[in-house]
């Protein structure tokens, strides 16, 4: 078991390079809608083709977590993070050369997708939930949560810097270098896996299978995989079709590829916001305020003339509630059963997330490909925010595991 008193006096460094590598993993998946329209001009594809490799690259990453989760919890989170940076920087090697559909759903789709389970919120989160406890858990989530979120933000400019000048070709082969590079920062954190938590506990923690078992008979566990569904479903629409949608409105490139930006700076603050508000009142009351707050915001913009500005206030305030999501998610999972097998159970209430990542992805293109127009999609988006509001109210958070989280 790591000692306690080196993590604190080592908290920042910990802290950051989750950060640094949470927010180079999202930040190359959020800017994905900036390939959309180079890969589709330059390889004469449709919009459905593209989205598809994405959508696989959402299915992935869902169905990759649980193991990813499980292998993270048994052996510890610092070899999975390290091989999961080496694998994304491959993904996008590969992504470089693409020249069929195949190619391109295997390197951007499944390969990126099953790296993103290493390297992204259930490996980050779990890590950080073992090496902190108490008011410093809910810190180290909201700290690494912003720095993630302002990874995202530079991504924006540095990717459409590095597709106008390289192509994007060009600019898939920088961010493997990137990622390559940044794989030895998830040495900074080495948490104790299970086999050493196990050894420390006062109560004698239950074998993994029976905490699944467990959780699967957990009402509020189906219920948080039901709303993280609305969440991933939004998340990946919006990032992946808004920069085109916005262009069909009038938008130039730039202006639409600015709303990213604006949404990844929003989430900077939103993210922290969100996790130190669990801190006064229960999580999933946040998780109820979070998810109707965003279909109010996408009704307003849905139902007002698009403009620059008005694209621009809906990413600053869809961009707060952005990804304040997860931590929320990850403290309610922990508080109920304990952060032994966090990184497993968060894992299986991420495949929800990432079934609606798949949905959102998938769907936007095929309903545009067939009408011409994204409105389904959006008036899709305010019904199933408001189901998930719905869904987190009635889920029971009381304390099931003697390591639960006192977060609430």
């Amino acid at each position: 078991m790591p000692d306690p008193h080196i993590i604190l006096r080592h908290r920042w460094a910990i802290v950051i390079a989750a950060g640094a590598l949470l927010g180079a993993a999202l930040g190359v998946r959020h800017v994905q809608g900036l390939f959309l329209s180079p890969v589709v001009l330059s390889l004469g594809w449709s919009r459905e083709t593209f989205g598809l490799a994405l959508a696989l690259q959402n299915l992935a990453w869902g169905l990759a977590q649980p193991l990813t989760g499980m292998i993270a919890d048994r052996f510890g989170s610092a070899r999975v993070l390290a091989l999961g940076m080496l694998a994304y920087g491959l993904g996008l090697a590969l992504m470089a050369r693409a020249a069929e559909p195949a190619a391109f759903a295997l390197s951007n789709g499944l390969l990126i997708g099953i790296a993103l389970s290493g390297t992204a919120f259930g490996t980050v989160y779990g890590a950080l939930s073992r090496l902190f406890d108490g008011s410093q858990r809910t810190w180290a989530l909201a700290i690494a949560g912003a720095l993630g979120g302002l990874g995202q933000f530079c991504m924006v400019p540095v990717a459409q810097g590095l597709i106008d000048a390289f192509d994007w070709r060009g600019a898939a082969t920088v961010l493997c270098v990137l990622m390559v590079a940044l794989a030895p920062l998830g040495y900074l954190l080495r948490d104790a896996p299970a086999r050493a938590v196990s050894a420390t506990a006062v109560q004698a923690p239950a074998p993994m299978r029976a905490t699944i078992r467990q959780a699967l008979g957990h009402r509020g566990f189906w219920l948080l995989n039901l709303g993280f569904m609305a969440c991933g479903f939004q998340l990946a629409f919006i990032a992946t079709h808004m920069p085109a949608y916005l262009v069909e409105q009038g938008l130039g490139v730039r202006q639409a590829g600015a709303t990213l930006a604006i949404i990844a700076l929003a989430n900077v603050f939103g993210s922290y916001a969100c996790t130190r508000a669990a801190g006064r009142w229960p999580a999933r009351q946040v998780l109820c305020a979070l998810y109707a707050l965003r279909a109010l915001a996408t009704l307003v913009f849905v139902v007002m003339p698009v403009t620059p500005w008005s694209a621009y206030a809906f990413s600053a305030v869809i961009g707060f509630l952005w990804l304040g999501t997860v931590p929320l998610t990850s403290l309610v999972v922990s508080r109920i059963f304990g952060v032994r097998y966090l990184a497993t159970l968060f894992g299986l209430v991420f495949l929800g997330h990432q079934i609606g990542s798949f949905l959102g992805v998938w769907m936007g293109a095929a309903v545009y490909d067939a009408y011409r127009s994204y409105d389904l999609l959006w008036l899709g988006s305010i019904a199933i925010g408001l189901a998930a509001a719905w869904l987190h109210w009635p889920i029971d958070d009381r304390p099931l595991a003697a390591d639960a989280a006192p977060a609430r």
